[in-house]
């Protein structure tokens, strides 16, 4: 079968950069199909490049702006082969752009949702939330199949919508060996070694993240001999910087964008702060390298095996953490024994939606 994805994901983990996890797993699902097209949203200024190989073929919209990238992945799906299916990876542009091709070319429209975007926090973060809450609210109902990435985003779907739809419950797949089996390297060991505890963040650096409380909550309760490693990048950091040069000085360390597994090894908490999620892998990841996890209730934390809290308790949870543990984590309910198996899985998902009746 030919399917035909419309993703966004922009970052240095996503699909468009070949030595990417994302891009990896893309192969995997393009060599079971028998041919994978993805149309991935992109600005010029990004520098992706389209790739081709046997069973794969992504093409990035080099757009000129955002606004460009419904109408930029449309144009380029006319230049391709006639797909049996379109996925989208998100229910908003990427979902317009899937539902105005799969509608023209009479095919099915399979949509998934890696967000919790009816959690009242994502509509009100920014005006174009709000924007992407009515688009998700069109294009959802007229798909074919819904693929959702924990119980809890399909607790919040079933609850608001009627689907005529199936929706499938089907996790990111994360390969927890490499993180059980990290290995930190010396220089990074004795970098935080002068600190008896080494708190840890995993994150864009962006409104939803609410990175701003884990410097707050750590300022109030870490003692003075822990530090904070902050791991990632984003609109906020500037910001987040000067919040902690003014409270924590010499004890936060903004690492930017790196490979977070030695992060989670010479770690002994990760925190998770956010608004909303639809998955949250780092609290996978962090659990699969032997560290807690504090977070509050999102995504799949709770049944993960985090220790879970609420914004307003995040504080004291973190000084009780430190008073009393647990200092090890443990996964919980992983549901993948293998990498095939999570690639079948997927691949059966979408190839499902051939035998419902197009919306």
């Amino acid at each position: 079968m030919r399917v035909l994805q419309i993703g966004a994901d922009r970052s240095k983990r996503g699909i468009l950069y070949p030595e990417s996890d994302g891009y990896k797993r893309q192969s995997a699902y393009a060599a079971q199909f028998g041919n994978l097209d993805i149309i991935g949203f992109s600005r010029a200024s990004d520098g992706a490049s389209e790739s081709k190989t046997e069973h794969l073929h992504i093409i990035p919209t080099n757009s000129s702006s955002p606004l460009m990238y419904v109408f930029d992945a449309v144009r380029i799906a006319k230049t391709l082969p006639k797909p049996d299916v379109v996925s989208a990876q998100d229910p908003f542009e990427a979902g317009l752009a899937a539902w105005y091709i799969a509608d023209k070319l009479k095919v099915p429209l399979h949509i998934q949702i890696h967000t919790d975007f009816l959690a009242p926090q994502f509509r009100t973060l920014s005006m174009i939330n709000d924007i992407r809450v009515q688009i998700a609210r069109f294009v959802v109902p007229r798909a074919s199949g819904v693929r959702v990435v924990s119980q809890w985003v399909n607790n919040s779907l079933t609850a608001r919508y009627h689907l005529s739809a199936h929706v499938s419950v089907l996790p990111i797949f994360i390969d927890v060996a490499r993180f059980k089996n990290a290995v930190v390297p010396t220089e990074m060991n004795t970098r935080f070694s002068r600190f008896s505890k080494r708190v840890l963040v995993v994150s864009r650096l962006e409104r939803e993240k609410n990175v701003e409380l884990a410097i707050k909550a750590f300022a109030l309760a870490a003692p003075t001999d822990a530090c904070l490693i902050i791991v990632g990048d984003g609109s906020q950091r500037a910001m987040l910087e000067a919040q902690a040069q003014a409270h924590l000085a010499g004890r936060v360390f903004f690492e930017g964008e790196q490979d977070p597994a030695p992060y989670y090894k010479v770690a002994n908490l990760l925190l998770a702060p956010s608004f909303f999620e639809g998955y949250g892998m780092v609290v996978v990841e962090a659990l699969a390298a032997g560290i807690p996890v504090l977070s509050t209730d999102i995504g799949i934390a709770r049944e993960s095996g985090a220790i879970i809290t609420s914004h307003a308790d995040f504080a004291h949870s973190i000084e009780k953490w430190f008073k009393d543990g647990p200092f090890e984590g443990t996964l919980q309910h992983y549901p993948y024994e293998s990498f095939d198996q999570y690639v079948k899985a997927y691949c059966d998902d979408i190839a499902s939606t051939l035998t419902g009746n197009v919306k």
